[in-house]
């Protein structure tokens, strides 16, 4: 099996890895279709979503993958999200998101002011690339969960997403009904 994963981002590539090892993995740098820093669950599962299926417009695969982080304003605070997608050959498109954890004061700040929060994250930690490490989740947690912990937990729901749809079809054809479906 041939998978696209719509970012070079090594946390997420590495998800992907994670889920299929098997699988011939290749990185492509695809549009989004949303703001560099999606603000709401609707722009960031808007950006995986574009993401997986633009991984099959540009390549040969037989599965895109998109996976966004983003935040989401409730209330007061100010959250991090992170969203999935994995589109297939057939048109389906399954999606997954990720836990939530609350961004401290001194960063949701500047990311409401309109700043996206890597480099906000840089800055904060002095240290460079933490989008393409630990992210801000690993940060928040003191690194009890990593962005490419959070990655892999949505490639494991959007993989068996589509496993148990295949089943669902494998189940409809050897009973001869192919209208049975869950």
């Amino acid at each position: 099996m041939k998978i696209a994963v719509g970012s070079k981002n090594p946390a997420k590539v590495s998800a992907v890895l994670g889920v299929y090892e098997d699988a011939e993995i290749i990185s492509l740098q695809v549009e989004s279709g949303v703001p560099e820093q999606p603000f709401s669950d609707e722009e960031t599962m808007e950006g995986a979503m574009t993401r997986a299926r633009n991984c099959l417009i540009h390549s040969d695969a037989d599965m895109g993958i998109g996976l966004e982080g983003g935040v989401v304003k409730m209330g007061q605070a100010l959250f991090l999200c992170n969203w999935g997608a994995m589109a297939t050959r057939d048109g389906e498109v399954f999606v997954a998101a990720g836990a939530r954890i609350p961004v401290p004061g001194i960063v949701a700040g500047k990311v409401l002011d309109g700043e996206e929060l890597g480099p906000v994250m840089d800055a904060f930690t002095k240290q460079e690339n933490i989008s393409k490490k630990e992210g801000a989740i690993g940060v928040f947690t003191n690194e009890r969960i990593t962005r490419g912990d959070m990655f892999l937990h949505i490639m494991r729901m959007l993989a068996s997403q589509h496993e148990y749809k295949l089943k669902m079809r494998k189940h409809a054809t050897s009973n001869g009904n192919e209208h049975c479906q869950n």
